[in-house]
């Protein structure tokens, strides 16, 4: 399988930019699974659903299968940040691609996503300064980034153009399943 972090700070883009990247890959026939981080509470369970009511007795891992869906819930003792590398072990290694959102102090090879600050967005510092894993950045102002880089720009507003991309480079996000 092939391994991506798409990094950026919260409103910078990232699932604006995934959810066509994501139809792209797949309309070229490719199998595509995402993990994304959270920061905060969230819940894909309502209440009342027997799998809720399952997690809310006190089960500490609650697995819902269909014979076309699998969701698995893990409430954790005392609250962890989670591992990128144990959440892609969970996923099927059969994948094409894993497209990882959020997670960006992760080892993982990265397209940053940066857009230039405006009336309507504050901005946030660029990371790919500071971060080696950064492989290419994903704007929409090029000219208004805060350093010069030598690292390839892609167009934010373009996810077939940020997939072929990944796919004439995909030689170097292939991920070391026995890591």
């Amino acid at each position: 399988m092939n391994v991506v972090g798409f990094a950026g700070y919260s409103g910078s883009g990232k699932t604006t930019l995934l959810e066509p990247l994501i139809a792209h890959l797949v309309a070229r026939g490719l199998r595509v699974a995402v993990v994304k981080h959270a920061h905060h509470r969230f819940d894909i369970d309502h209440e009342g659903k027997d799998s809720w009511r399952h997690r809310k007795a006190g089960a500490c891992e609650v697995l819902v299968a269909s014979d076309v869906r699998l969701a698995l819930m893990r409430e954790f003792a005392v609250p962890q940040e989670p591992e990128v590398h144990a959440l892609i072990a969970e996923i099927d290694a059969t994948v094409d691609w894993v497209l990882v959102e959020g997670f960006r102090g992760s080892d993982l090879p990265k397209i940053e996503i940066w857009r230039a600050p405006t009336a309507d967005f504050a901005g946030h510092p660029a990371r790919y300064p500071q971060d080696a894993a950064i492989c290419a950045i994903a704007t929409d102002r090029p000219q208004a980034l805060p350093e010069p880089t030598v690292l390839p720009l892609l167009d934010l507003n373009d996810a077939a153009a940020v997939g072929d991309w990944l796919l004439a480079h995909a030689a170097r996000f292939a991920y070391p399943l026995q890591r």
